[in-house]
């Protein structure tokens, strides 16, 4: 199979979606892989390193495009891109569809196949291409947020951990899945003290069991999230419904409860963005304030660690690329159920019910495209 492998070319997206490692497992099985010119090097990896490896370097990206039969990006095809989406290519990538209705409607018209990271679950109901990334973003909330918090950010001037004789920031956490633990674990790392909050008890009660009462766990209730709102100095949502947009869960009226200079660092705003007052943000402009309450939204925070990231990214999915690859599209699927809930649009049709739902659509069973 012919595989491209282009640069990305969202502000500030250094990662690529492969390794020069990834490259050589699918060259090896006599893939023919062709990766843009330079399209590594914001992930540290060079041309010849690609080459190495057993790549084509392209320099033209019409022509990577249009000869390519699998298509692998790290982050949702921009619109230039998706103009160079064809019938028959199959486009493999983080999408979060159930936020962007105008980009699904656009990949609808494009007649490809669509395969969602985000959407592929394993058989602990785990989401494996999503959990490196949110490793990662998790991790960096609490930088971003203690970086917002400085005072010259428009934070309130309170150091995370505090020192001998003051006390540490309140740091809350929303969402105990992947991105929350991250999240929590960083924070508990640098001396913060960690609130927890989840609807799952048998999550909390792992959490409690693995952190040994290092941190607050709190079943998440309106009364729960009311108070720490107002205690807080720090709030990360890390909330996940797979495939779906992210509920709200702060109000723009809440914003008043909460001390001037508190942060809100929202790692769901891929999918829309847990709190009221959310929007995306790029590293160029990582930050907002409303109501004295700063806001970092970045829509693609693990593009700023590209080499950490696009490790663990190509870990992640070289599987799966090796089995569409192999087998092409309808095979790999048919032959892993956990697969299957990639699949988010196929020649017009939309084939993930959280998306179709989102938008009022008709969705259709990917099971009956399978053959």
């Amino acid at each position: 199979m012919k595989i491209a492998v282009p640069r990305e070319i969202k502000n500030h997206e250094y990662r690529i979606a492969l390794t020069p490692t990834g490259v050589r497992e699918l060259t090896e099985r006599d893939h023919q892989v062709v990766v843009q010119a330079s399209a590594g090097e914001g992930s540290g990896f060079l041309d010849a390193d690609y080459e190495a490896a057993g790549a084509t370097i392209e320099n033209d990206v019409e022509t990577l495009w249009r000869d390519a039969e699998l298509i692998l990006k790290v982050k949702e095809p921009q619109r230039e891109e998706v103009a160079r989406l064809g019938e028959g290519q199959t486009l493999f990538t983080y999408l979060h569809l159930a936020a962007e209705e105008g980009l699904t409607k656009e990949l609808m018209a494009t007649g490809a196949t669509c395969i969602a990271y985000e959407t592929i679950t394993d058989g602990q109901g785990g989401l494996p291409l999503l959990a490196p990334m949110s490793r990662v973003a998790g991790r960096m909330a609490v930088q971003a947020g203690a970086h917002a918090l400085e005072k010259a950010q428009g934070g309130s001037g309170i150091l995370l951990p505090g020192v001998p004789g003051v006390a540490p920031a309140k740091v809350a956490v929303i969402g105990g899945g992947v991105v929350g633990e991250n999240a929590a674990r960083m924070a508990l790392g640098l001396g913060a003290d960690v609130t927890v909050l989840d609807k799952s008890l048998p999550r909390l009660e792992a959490l409690d069991h693995r952190y040994q009462g290092r941190l607050y766990t709190v079943y998440s209730t309106t009364d729960a999230l009311e108070k720490v709102i107002k205690e807080s100095d720090l709030i990360i949502g890390a909330v996940l419904i797979p495939g779906a947009a992210a509920p709200k869960l702060v109000t723009r009226a809440q914003l008043a409860d909460m001390h001037p200079g508190s942060v809100l660092v929202d790692v769901a705003i891929d999918q829309g963005g847990c709190f009221e007052t959310s929007k995306p943000t790029t590293h160029d402009e990582p930050t907002y304030i409303i109501d004295e309450v700063v806001h970092y939204c970045v829509a693609n925070m693990p593009g700023a660690v590209a080499r950490t990231s696009t490790q663990a990214l190509t870990n992640a999915t070289i599987p799966f690329v090796t089995a569409l690859a192999n087998k092409g599209w309808q095979q790999a699927l048919a032959e892993d159920e956990h697969f299957l809930p990639g699949l988010n649009v196929h020649a017009g049709q939309v084939t993930h019910p959280a998306v179709a739902e989102a938008f009022g659509l008709e969705g259709v069973d990917p099971r009956s495209l399978l053959g």
